[in-house]
């Protein structure tokens, strides 16, 4: 969104008139941009079709929805009609690989992410697709060969490049907003570790990334959430990712970060943590309890074998008791991050496949609610 609007502003600066073609085209398409209400109107930064289609579709068949339910097979094939075939900038490093992923937005040909390209398969498979089976199992062929290719050399995932961290870049003038590096992050690497999991194979590629994510491990057990507010994004959905490849719940890491995720729950159930943990992480953990947050520590905590524990049970009660009569949750915090310590990002679904997911698998546990 901000190149557009800058190039907005830098045309008109030079002397173009509004009603010039450019600007009247580019002025149109900020329009699908503009969310308005009784009270506010804002300029959202970008949609999440992709993304909240995808996730949205994992947790209705974690809910037990059928496999050729209605919504689940369209939502299946616009996800298929989304696939990035064009090379993009990636091919700079890494020249090799044919193109094959999906990006985050409606309209994106040549920038596909390793976060998206790593849900969508899990979302696509164990669909009755029926005559699109073979498109599918195409499909996902080609996101995994793009996606194992762009493991980075440190043996994690960033969301856009390969092994962009060449931090003398972050002193350059024009990065003084954002960083123009594409660090790897534990929880993008967790996601691909889902999917990894769900095919199953590519050994070399899980065990370095398992040895990346115990490095990145914080002394306390949590893990920083780059694309998600924050440790609790983090940890618990690492947590997800290493049960998916058959990491011992038992193991001492991962033991830790269970007992992280148990010592930040909140007196009310739920977990919640603030964005100031991005400009002092001595905060993480701790905030006013979010729904979606809440799910994160609960998927954590039942992918480490705790469905049974106190600290599940409460996180449990804390969804229930505050959800609300149409089947969501309110929540008024941000809990989706655009850059850490620049701007952040309020994901409206978020708040309602997040607890759906993690109450199914809570039920899968054969757990009984109270």
């Amino acid at each position: 969104m901000l190149p557009w609007v800058y190039s907005l502003m830098a045309l008109k600066s030079l002397g173009y008139d509004p009603k010039h073609p450019v600007i009247e085209k580019g002025l149109k398409g900020i329009q699908g941009f503009i969310a308005e209400d009784e009270e506010t109107l804002r300029l959202q930064p970008a949609t999440s079709p992709v993304w909240d289609t995808a996730w949205s579709m994992i947790a209705l068949r974690a809910s037990g929805l059928s496999a050729a339910s209605d919504a689940l097979i369209q939502g299946a094939k616009w996800l298929l009609g989304e696939e990035i075939s064009r090379p993009g900038d990636w091919r700079v490093k890494n020249r090799r690989v044919s193109p094959g992923g999906w990006a985050f937005e409606f309209d994106n040909d040549v920038y596909p992410d390793i976060d998206d390209t790593a849900v969508v398969p899990r979302a696509l498979l164990g669909l009755d697709l029926g005559p699109e089976s073979p498109h599918r199992q195409l499909a996902v062929e080609r996101a995994l060969r793009w996606s194992l290719a762009m493991q980075c050399d440190n043996g994690g995932w960033a969301a856009f490049d390969r092994n962009n961290n060449k931090t003398f870049l972050e002193k350059v003038p024009f990065a003084d907003f954002m960083t123009p590096l594409d660090p790897t992050s534990p929880d993008v690497t967790a996601h691909m570790l889902e999917v990894l999991g769900d095919v199953k194979g590519h050994g070399q590629s899980v065990k370095r990334a398992i040895a990346y994510l115990r490095r990145q491990q914080n002394e306390d057990g949590a893990w920083y959430g780059r694309w998600g507010v924050n440790y609790i994004y983090g940890t618990g959905l690492t947590l997800a990712g290493l049960r998916a490849v058959g990491e011992s719940s038992d193991s001492e890491y991962i033991r830790s970060a269970v007992r992280w995720l148990n010592s930040h729950q909140n007196g009310d159930g739920g977990w919640g943590e603030t964005c100031e943990t991005y400009d002092d992480p001595t905060l993480r953990g701790t905030g006013s309890s979010t729904a979606s947050q809440t799910a994160w520590a609960l998927i954590g905590l039942i992918a480490s074998g705790q469905a049974s524990g106190v600290s599940a049970r409460k996180g449990i009660g804390y969804l229930l008791d505050s959800q609300k009569e149409d089947g969501s949750w309110r929540e008024d915090y941000f809990t989706g991050t655009g850059f850490p310590r620049a701007f952040y990002l309020r994901y409206d679904l978020y708040r309602t496949y997040f607890p759906l997911l993690a109450l199914s698998q809570y039920r899968d546990e054969e757990t009984p609610f109270d």
